[in-house]
């Protein structure tokens, strides 16, 4: 399964702008779509970044789209009042869930490490550092995508909501922070967003 998302740096009144252009103008063509699994937003209230994902079943059918579909990322953009989107693809290696997470608060969490390592990161996180997040109080779900080529990787743990995140953010960094050294991963950013547009039917691969 494979994932792509548009990040755009908006404003944050338009929030509920670009949640409402997915949900009416994006996802009933998805919806006819060969391939697509799935539709969801991440946003940040206070600065105005929101992360767009669009999961599919294989990279082929991904990438078939990757035209037909620009012009949705540029009136998304648009929608948000911000600049041209940032793209990028990934291969979805891990996803479990333990509760619904429409209006979660997310813990969003940017990573590089040798590409010769991603097997063994993916095989420590799903070993390792997952079932330690899933002890957390509130805790939803968690994804992690890899960008194999470049070393890259993002993952994505939800809580209740964005009040069950604080109570845990210290202690989820620390887990985060302590596997990344163990692991030889450096950690190159990290935000905590809102989950506010959940319609993914991305199976679990746990």
């Amino acid at each position: 399964m494979h994932l792509r998302s548009t990040t755009v740096r908006g404003e944050p009144e338009l929030i509920g702008d670009g949640v409402a252009f997915l949900r009416e103008k994006v996802l009933p063509t998805l919806e006819q779509t060969a391939g697509c699994i799935g539709l969801s937003m991440l946003a940040d209230r206070e600065s105005g970044r929101c992360i767009a994902a669009t999961a599919w079943a294989s990279r082929d059918a991904m990438r078939a789209t990757a035209d037909r579909l620009k012009p949705s990322r540029g009136s998304f953009a648009l929608a948000l009042g911000g600049d041209g989107p940032e793209v990028a693809e990934w291969e979805i290696a891990i996803v479990h869930r333990e509760q619904p997470a429409q209006g979660a608060g997310a813990q969003v969490t940017w990573a590089r490490i040798q590409p010769n390592r991603v097997d063994d990161l993916v095989e420590a996180y799903r070993s390792n550092l997952m079932p330690k997040l899933a002890e957390l109080p509130g805790f939803c779900s968690v994804s992690f995508m890899v960008d194999r080529r470049n070393g890259r990787t993002v993952s994505v743990t939800c809580f209740e909501d964005p009040e069950a995140l604080r109570r845990v953010r210290k202690h989820a960094r620390s887990l985060r922070e302590q596997f990344a050294l163990a692991m030889g991963a450096r950690i190159v950013d990290v935000a905590e967003m809102e989950l506010t547009y959940a319609h993914l039917r991305v199976p679990e691969t746990t």
